[in-house]
């Protein structure tokens, strides 16, 4: 009872009409619903969420939301229901109140045209239900490739204290023997098939086996690279096996339990991405990418995560990866730079074993989502090499003795990339004389153009000519197709070919291998672009090693061919036919949006309204530094 002189306490605080609510409040208190009247939005909130049954003691603890990106068409997000039970007991277990709620679920295979094209609105989805819930801190569940970088583009830019737990990747198969795993395999075989080494037969017999447990792809593709990229970047613990252990594992759920436990911690200390993050947590990533051999689409993701910071955009470009590059040596033995999977990674001591390696590389000083700096996490969680006879010591190489001496992934500049630059994974090259090489251009228009044409007896091509993709970059066909990995024309491939320059404005799988350069920019669908004028017989000049890419074509050919295309764009003609950087100001809904929006590849394909600049901003390229 209230002493005498003291007010009679307000048997619900919540309700005291008196006590204004603060707009920036915690728990149930923050982002109230817009009714007018503040303590009826909040009487409104209880009311409803008290019909799933929480009590007031449930309500009063720090509220975690967990995003929930499970979909029956996303096997590699199968285990999400496991990995949101986990979290909830980990939240639950250290006081706090764990709320799951959904976003977009992204997966490689079903999603039309691309998931890349939708990776952008699955960030604006992933901000905006972060803002517009009262959650205190969240933990991010994804895998899948564009799941990951979307997630963190929205949570960085929404600023919330938040963590990531990936699902993890799946478990190698095996056929007549062999190891094998999605999706390296995927594409080798399939080339095999095109060539006529495998038949009907052993193609299907391959599609029981490549994919046999959910999780993500076994190799370092891209979601094996973002993941290991979240734990450089100080978004994932490296304390736990956070970035490799399998979908299928108890290891995941107990990762999954601590990643909760981690989340009640921000809660309470409100340590906000744009905080943890600064330069030198992406120069680490960057440091790690280029160890691992990583996706090439990373170099993309990363670009569009770094412009979402306000105080890192701009500080990170396609040069920092190259410099890095420079000096940063290949030690992870994995496919498609070399030839194990994930799991061997895993066993072999992952990104803690890794990060050791890099020490002299990395800087020590970045904060992470722990609280503590990534030298203070080395140095709390040692690790004890592999003896040498190991079957599993060659996984992660010794700093002095790499698979690759540097430069895994490798930006190119000349006349057919002014502005932009190109990117090329050197180490996955299959035949490294390719890597330094000139021939005449085969020049395809379009994807269909190539589907079309590829395997024309007809087609006039040799093993020296170089295959030029054009017109499949952010806007030339929405979301940069993973169609870089141009095949090699079928009667090329049954003469034993398995190789071939080529070249183009959009992205291969992260799974992908060979001479390809990606990502070309300005893409062909410019009116600008040098690379939506190369032409059949033109020369194109790669140089891998002097870090050129270019056509041998004078200055006054290329203003004359770039003239010619512009009349004709500006003659408009049928609608059916109008380039696509014209029809483009014609479309509707998120299509429309897309195509007006998305910036180039350099900058990250972000909607230019999402980065930190916001709409009308700087551009970030390297001519803005």
């Amino acid at each position: 009872m209230a002493a005498n002189n003291d007010p009679i306490p307000h048997p619900n605080p919540d309700y005291d009409l008196s006590t204004p609510i603060d707009p920036n409040g915690v728990g149930l208190r923050q982002n109230l619903t817009s009714y007018g009247d503040a303590h009826f939005s909040l009487f409104m909130r209880k009311l409803f969420i008290k019909a799933l049954g929480y009590s007031e003691d449930a309500l009063s603890r720090p509220i975690i939301g967990v995003v929930n990106t499970y979909s029956s068409f996303n096997p590699c997000h199968a285990n999400i229901p496991q990995l949101l039970d986990a979290v909830k007991r980990g939240v639950q277990l250290n006081g706090g109140l764990a709320i799951d709620f959904p976003t977009i679920s992204l997966h490689e295979s079903f999603a039309a045209p691309t998931s890349m094209y939708l990776r952008n609105l699955m960030s604006m989805d992933t901000e905006e239900m972060i803002q517009a819930q009262p959650v205190d801190a969240v933990v991010l569940i994804g895998g899948c490739d564009k799941t990951t970088p979307a997630q963190l583009m929205g949570g960085i830019s929404a600023n919330k204290p938040i963590i990531h737990l990936v699902t993890g990747p799946m478990m190698p198969g095996n056929y007549q023997g062999v190891r094998i795993g999605a999706c390296t395999d995927c594409r080798s075989n399939w080339a095999k098939f095109r060539a006529g080494v495998l038949d009907i037969e052993d193609i299907s017999a391959l599609n029981e086996e490549l994919a046999p447990t959910g999780g993500t792809c076994g190799v370092m593709g891209t979601a094996s690279t973002m993941a290991c990229l979240l734990v450089a970047l100080g978004m994932m613990p490296l304390s736990s096996p956070s970035a490799t252990a399998p979908a299928v594992s108890s290891s995941r759920l107990r990762i999954a339990e601590s990643t909760g436990a981690y989340a009640v911690s921000l809660a309470k200390t409100q340590l906000r991405p744009q905080t943890i993050l600064t330069q030198s947590s992406f120069l680490n990533a960057i440091t790690v990418l280029q160890a691992i051999g990583g996706s090439t689409n990373a170099i993309v993701h990363l670009l569009a995560i770094a412009n979402r910071h306000p105080a890192v955009a701009g500080t990170i470009t396609l040069s920092t990866i190259d410099e890095i590059g420079r000096r940063t040596p290949l030690l992870v033995d994995l496919k498609p730079s070399g030839d194990n999977y994930m799991t061997d990674f895993h066993s072999a001591g992952g990104m803690l074993a890794l990060l050791h390696e890099l020490k002299p590389l990395l800087h020590l000083d970045a904060m992470t989502v722990t609280g503590r700096t990534i030298g203070e996490e080395l140095s709390q969680t040692p690790f004890r090499p592999l003896p040498k006879d190991s079957a599993l010591a060659s996984i992660i190489r010794p700093f002095d003795d790499p698979l690759y001496p540097c430069s895994s992934l490798v930006v190119l500049r000349g006349n057919l990339c002014p502005r932009g630059g190109a990117v090329i994974k050197a180490s996955a090259s299959k035949d490294r004389r390719l890597l330094q090489h000139a021939g005449p251009a085969v020049v395809f228009a379009s994807s269909a153009d190539m589907a079309a044409r590829i395997d024309d007896p007809e087609l006039d091509v040799t093993p020296d000519s170089v295959l030029v993709l054009q017109n499949i970059g952010p806007v030339g066909n929405p979301g940069m197709p993973e169609a870089g990995l141009i095949p090699i024309p079928r009667k090329l491939a049954e003469q034993g070919v398995v190789d071939m320059l080529r070249i183009s404005d959009g992205r291969m799988s992260g799974t992908a291998g060979g001479t390809i350069v990606l990502h070309v920019s300005p893409e062909a669908a410019d009116p600008e672009s040098v690379f939506g004028i190369v032409r059949d017989g033109d020369v194109v000049v790669c140089d891998v090693e002097g870090r050129g890419l270019d056509v041998r074509l004078s200055g006054e050919e290329v203003e004359r061919r770039k003239g010619e295309r512009r009349r004709l764009a500006a003659q408009g003609g049928n609608k059916d036919r109008r380039p696509a950087w014209e029809e483009r100001k014609h479309m509707r809904g998120y299509r429309g949006l897309y195509m007006r929006e998305v910036n180039q590849a350099e900058e990250g394909a972000d909607f230019g309204f999402l980065t930190a600049a916001g709409p009308g901003g700087a551009s970030f390229d390297d001519d803005c530094q």
